[in-house]
């Protein structure tokens, strides 16, 4: 049976309404897919890095209890968990605060051996700090060679944007190495100020030939050497829009694996998941979608 590989970081979410904490889960934008996929019976396995304390105690046993192996998760004693701060505004959406120090990253323990069978899911900044970028890296090239699928979210955040002029190479390598890249309006703006689908397929379509392109509530658009298709997105309401976008890789991840080849129907699926999450506090796909996939 195939297997998902999620590379990523991981950190402990703390949510917050009206300045007051509601629920604290472990998280992480890759992390938040796999578990999800886990959590719906797809084997999978999960390489990242934590802390050698209590969070990372906890973080190793939600992977198991979701059914993610934690076998490839780098721990080491003496160092300190990431943690997310994400402040829930009256729209749900989050502004989020980060305290991590990514000069503390490391990759230093064995590796999973992908297959052409497999899936990996990579993304946000772990995919590109330079730090652990030659492991990362060669990782990646190692799968895209082995025949392996690849999802690539490109995820790429505000306070990163000091660091484009050492990461861009990497960013369009990733692009280069994915089967199907899924980004962000926002992140092609931060990335090369574009704002226009278009404009964007037509600067990163030499490095992919097919581009999820969301954009919140709004319209979705694919894009690939056959032109660009649209689908709507249907309005619903909102608990909390956390890990809305990474159950939205994991739900199109969900139906390639269940041999779904038409894209409105992975869209459709994708969807599925994304706002199975937003009418919960959570990171994670609820036990009721979990029902229903299985049933």
């Amino acid at each position: 049976m195939k297997h998902v590989i999620g590379i990523g970081e991981t950190v402990l979410d703390i949510l917050f309404r009206n300045d007051q904490p509601q629920k604290a889960v472990p998280g992480g934008s890759t992390f938040n897919s796999i578990v999800s996929l886990g959590r719906a019976g797809v084997p999978c396995a999960m390489v990242t890095e934590t802390g050698g304390d209590h969070i990372g105690d906890m973080i190793c046993a939600f992977l198991k209890k979701n059914g993610v192996s934690p076998e490839y998760v780098c721990r080491h004693k003496g160092t300190k968990s990431h943690i997310t701060l994400a402040f829930l505004n009256e729209q749900n959406d989050a502004q989020y605060e980060f305290y991590k120090d990514h000069a503390t990253d490391l990759l230093d323990n064995s590796l999973p051996t992908v297959t052409k069978e497999d899936v990996v899911l990579f993304g946000s900044f772990f995919a590109v700090n330079p730090v652990i970028r030659p492991v990362v890296g060669a990782f990646l090239r190692g799968a895209r060679e082995a025949g392996a699928w690849l999802y690539y979210d490109v995820n790429f955040r505000k306070n990163h944007i000091a660091d484009l002029p050492h990461i861009l190479g990497y960013i369009e390598e990733n692009m280069r190495l994915a089967t199907v890249v899924r980004g962000s309006l926002e992140d092609f703006e931060y990335l090369y100020g574009l704002q226009h689908g278009d404009a964007i397929y037509e600067r990163v379509g030499q490095f992919c030939s097919t581009l999820i392109l969301t954009d919140g509530a709004r319209t979705i658009r694919v894009y690939s050497p056959k032109g660009c298709e649209t689908y709507p997105v249907q309005p619903i309401q909102t608990v909390s829009t956390v890990g809305a976008g990474d159950n939205f890789n994991a739900g199109y991840i969900y139906a390639k694996l269940q041999g779904i080849d038409d894209q409105a129907a992975r869209i459709a699926m994708a969807q599925r998941w994304s706002q199975d999450v937003c009418r919960q506090i959570g990171n994670n796909i609820s036990d009721e979608l979990v029902a229903q996939l299985k049933h």
